[in-house]
């Protein structure tokens, strides 16, 4: 009897306790989620600074979903504005007399470097007004310094340190591991620098592949350092010798060799800040406002736009996957329904369709393509490409009227390629483990991973795979205006920056989303009437609420567990999702 009233208030107490826990998260999501609402009304003083802490991922568009914006390991609510929304308060800032400069404080930045680019030319415009720009950091990557160079002033804290040591790539290869366990990576495609399948068949690169990868590296390396030379006034030359020799590493060595203006802690920069902006020394750091805040901040005298002219700007951000809605991947029938609607609305006189992807699904690529060719026959069609706009993402890009790309922008890929593993060796050999069965039909079993192809199948698929490449190589030619075989020689899965893709025709200007619009704008002949008008739009906020609240919590709960390995797990469920014909980006490119 005592065992029983034992048990049964242990059962009782460790319900109570795991409801108080259930409840104490929710309790904190749910408040996390309600901070982030408030303060609809943002006052902003005079000689006010505001704060830009680039540390999180920028997505091209601020998302809509409540989760994205919590940090699950502390229940914090964390606004990160997308590219968009950064945009627009820079360019707010710029012509807001309450606001004085900018104070840029940069650690690690793990965006891409387009995304950078298109944050650096803003602020080197916002600049024109006269006001200023000071940064200051404990750390710079290269990344971050590439940022930190439009600044009137750079400072580092005293036990800072920077990294200057020019680009490098590195690429996991599984193929070793894939033997060892029995696994047979079946692999078909086409493209001498189709390399997004050789971690998978390849123990090393091919030398196709170093030499893309090099071409590409020595490019964005090659425009980082003649824009760091115009804004610091230190010597290409000079820059590459301090990066060979690793001269620069610390506050002293930065100082000495003209990379930053100062040695500061922390209260010294405010000081500054506080003399720049012409505030009382006695105040403290309300002068600062975050740019999270600012952007629900208004312009006195800022006019609504009320006109009845709409450019569409639709962003397509992730890896094109088939069928609907998907967060952090571009469903194929999602994307293009957004096409569709704009075309159809007879208020929408333009179309920008921000690309920042490297690719995917074939057949998801072609039902988006279908529609960006429809939309352009009625109606203009610009293209803004983001960090990657590659294979698949090219693909969907090149039946635009014109096309944006940055510098940087990692570009091209125009190639093809399909892989299934055969786990026989593994099934078999390694766990003992075997498969029979009956069939209607001789090829009844095509596809299955527990054998080989056989010849003939193999056959079968590679002619899938140049059938498709001739497709991809001929919606490239009519978009572009040259031939299929222009199209091949600068194909064959070959990766190229902005820069380079410009000089082949792949990419009309260097410019970015800003740029689009106002090409858009032109083409439509819209003069000053018209409105920005941004796709997708947000969705119902409680059904929203429910759908991602188990997702987003443990996809940020890997992400920081992983930290920059993260990457590689992305490559894994990648693999994952691979299914038909890919019209995917070789291995990921992150540069520091």
């Amino acid at each position: 009897m005592n065992n029983f009233w034992k048990y049964t208030l242990a059962t009782v107490v460790g319900s109570i306790i795991t409801f108080l826990v259930i409840f104490g998260i929710m309790f904190g999501v749910f408040a996390a989620i309600i901070s982030g609402f408030g303060d609809d009304e943002v006052i902003v003083n005079d000689n006010s600074v505001v704060t830009m802490t680039l540390s999180n991922e920028i997505p091209d568009k601020t998302s809509d979903n409540p989760f994205d914006n919590i940090d699950f390991a502390s229940f914090e609510s964390k606004k990160v504005l997308g590219l968009n929304d950064i945009l627009k308060n820079i360019e707010k800032a710029k012509n807001d007399e309450r606001i004085k400069g900018i104070y840029l404080e940069i650690t690690g930045i793990p965006s891409g470097m387009a995304t950078i680019e298109e944050i650096r030319n803003k602020l080197i415009d916002f600049k024109s007004s006269g006001k200023f720009i000071i940064c200051y950091s404990y750390a710079y990557t290269q990344k971050g310094y590439y940022l930190a160079s439009v600044a009137d002033k750079i400072y580092m804290n005293p036990m800072g340190g920077i990294e200057w040591k020019g680009l490098a790539s590195q690429v996991m290869f599984f193929k070793g591991a894939l033997e060892k366990l029995g696994v047979e990576a079946q692999i078909f495609r086409h493209g001498q620098f189709k390399s997004a399948v050789e971690p998978f068949m390849n123990d090393h690169m091919s030398e196709a592949s170093k030499l893309q990868s090099m071409v590409l590296l020595q490019s964005i390396w090659d425009d980082m350092l003649a824009k760091i030379s115009k804004e610091k006034g230190i010597s290409i030359d000079d820059l590459n010798l301090y990066a060979d020799s690793l001269m620069v590493f610390d506050p002293e060595s930065a100082l000495e060799y003209g990379f930053i203006d100062g040695i500061k802690y922390y209260d010294e920069v405010l000081a500054e800040l506080k003399s720049e902006s012409g505030v009382e020394e006695e105040y403290e750091d309300d002068f600062l406002i975050a740019m999270s805040k600012y952007s629900k901040a208004e312009l006195e005298d800022a006019e609504k736009n009320g006109s009845e002219n709409k450019v569409a700007v639709i962003f397509a951000e992730g890896d094109i996957v088939d069928g609907g809605k998907s967060d952090g991947s571009i469903g194929g029938d999602w994307l293009a329904g957004l096409i569709r609607d704009a075309r159809e609305d007879e208020d929408v006189k333009a179309v920008v369709l921000r690309v920042n992807s490297p690719g995917g699904s074939g057949l998801a690529s072609e039902i988006i393509w279908r529609e960006v060719q429809l939309t352009s026959e009625v109606k203009p069609v610009v293209i803004s490409m983001g960090n990657l706009a590659a294979s698949g993402g090219y693909y969907i890009s090149c039946a635009a009227d014109y096309i944006f790309a940055q510098p940087n922008t990692i570009t091209g890929s125009i190639g093809v390629f399909g892989m299934i593993p055969n786990i026989q060796g593994l099934m078999n050999d390694k766990l003992g483990i075997t498969v029979d069965g009956v069939k209607t039909n001789h090829s009844s079993d095509f596809g299955s991973i527990m054998r080989p192809f056989t010849p003939e199948e193999g056959a079968f698929i590679q002619k899938q795979i140049e059938d498709f490449y001739e497709v991809f190589i001929g919606r490239v030619a009519d978009g572009r205006g040259i031939t299929t075989a222009d199209v091949d020689s600068i194909g064959q899965g070959r990766v190229w920056s902005g820069i380079n893709a410009i000089e082949i025709g792949l990419v009309d200007e260097i410019g970015g989303l800003d740029d689009a619009v106002k090409k858009a704008v032109s083409l439509a002949d819209l003069g000053d009437d018209y409105r920005i008008w941004e796709y997708p739009e947000a969705e119902d906020f409680v059904e929203k609420l429910m759908s991602d609240m188990s997702v987003n919590a443990s996809e940020q709960l890997i992400k920081k567990a992983l930290g920059e390995n993260y990457e590689f797990y992305k490559l894994l469920e990648d693999v994952k999702k691979l299914q038909g014909v890919q019209a995917r980006m070789d291995h990921a490119i992150v540069i520091y």
